[in-house]
């Protein structure tokens, strides 16, 4: 199933990936930015922005959204800077790994690859990630993706009460989309994709991580800093797992540097 993709700019092709129930709007300012020297595409997720609805009712894997992003990377000509967020930052990661020559360069921010965490069995990264797992609603599939789930869900990330501090408008965009955001979330909770795997990227990578993120993210970005042969792992200061919403300023800055290095053919 093809994503919808918004086009914008001439040059090198750039794919921003969204966070989980956001959607391709949240990169427009580092779009504005890369557009007048780059090619920015910008796609939703399935299911999210300008997609159809996740059908009620139907299953869903993480590999969907992976399968229907690497359609969009091969359709593409030339090697593609590569931005990802979150779980749009897993399924940078994934793709960057499986199709390594057609990647010109990567950013990540707080991807979810919590394989990384199991598969060295990480004991500050394991034991933060429980805090949410844990969580007799975290699983529970008959109400994942409700305003209950979301509270669980966003204050781990984000800490206590921030779910319920959040705008009504904002609250019920998540809401919207709030059962494929917990199939994701259900499906990439078990990826088992090891450390070694990601030494299979080759391009120049930047992985970036909040100064305030919950353990669990700080610590897979650190060690997947270990394994990718060509990576800078930087922490943002002062931010939390938003910090490409609440920080934008300083995380696009660092994005467009990187991704501008690579276009010159230098290591960022």
């Amino acid at each position: 199933m093809p994503l919808h993709v918004t086009a914008r700019g001439e040059g090198e092709p750039v794919i921003l990936l969204h966070s989980g129930g956001m959607s391709a709007r949240q990169w427009r300012k580092l779009g504005d930015a890369l557009a007048p020297t780059h090619r920015v595409l910008t796609p939703d997720f399935l299911g999210s922005g300008e997609n159809p609805p996740w059908p009620t009712g139907e299953p869903f894997h993480f590999q969907q959204d992976l399968e229907a992003a690497g359609e969009l990377l091969s359709g593409v000509e030339g090697p593609v800077h590569l931005v990802g967020h979150s779980y749009g930052g897993l399924i940078a990661l994934a793709l960057a790994r499986t199709a390594p020559a057609k990647i010109r360069s990567l950013a990540v921010y707080d991807p979810v690859a919590f394989g990384v965490l199991y598969d060295t069995r990480d004991p500050e990264g394991l034991a933060n990630l429980v805090l949410a797992s844990a969580h007799p609603l975290f699983s529970d599939d008959a109400q994942g993706g409700s305003d209950a789930w979301f509270e669980v869900f966003v204050d781990y990330w984000n800490g206590p009460g921030s779910w319920r501090a959040m705008a009504p408008s904002a609250q019920e965009a998540f809401l919207r989309v709030g059962r494929k955001v917990y199939l994701e979330v259900s499906t990439l909770m078990k990826d088992r994709t090891p450390l070694s795997a990601y030494a299979a990227i080759t391009a120049p990578s930047l992985l970036l991580f909040g100064e305030r993120s919950p353990a669990a993210a700080r610590r897979l970005v650190t060690l997947l800093g270990t394994a990718i042969p060509n990576a800078t792992v930087q922490a943002v200061a002062n931010a939390g797992h938003m910090g490409p919403i609440t920080h934008a300023g300083a995380v696009n800055a660092e994005l467009t540097r990187h991704i501008l290095a690579a276009t010159a053919g230098r290591s960022a």
